[in-house]
């Protein structure tokens, strides 16, 4: 197995707890880069999806986090999506989502979405609310 500077393996493994764990050594090593630069840790919220998993949070039946080549960050203040998508853009990565949803009672969302998903439209930053 592949080591890595700021992250394992396993932080990219599937969150419904089924264990698959498909995603892509490029990508993680891309995101190791992107975390270097950005300077601040990042947290995987979302690595690869087991299919039942994506259908159970609402993801997309293309999804890029069914193949192993997308993750979720954690970007809960300005200061940290900018730092992160500094990083995300500086290693390279051209497709890129920014998201809010705002939850229950005062709670939101917030996370960067990066894939590297060679199917699907490049440089490309979408926002998801």
């Amino acid at each position: 197995m592949e080591n890595f500077r700021y992250f394992e393996y396993s932080d990219f493994t599937c969150k419904c707890g089924c264990g698959l764990n498909n995603q892509s050594i490029s990508h993680v090593k891309k995101l190791d880069i992107a975390r270097g630069i950005a300077g601040i840790p990042f947290v995987v919220t979302c690595g690869c999806r087991c299919s039942k998993h994506n259908k159970e949070v609402g993801g997309s039946e293309t999804s890029s986090h069914l193949i192993g080549c997308a993750t979720d960050i954690l970007a809960d203040t300005s200061t940290k999506r900018y730092r992160i998508l500094s990083g995300l853009i500086g290693a390279g990565f051209e497709r890129i989502e920014i998201g809010y949803k705002k939850a229950w009672g005062d709670k939101t969302k917030q996370w960067i979405h990066v894939d590297d998903d060679i199917s699907k439209s490049q440089g490309v930053l979408w926002i998801e609310t």
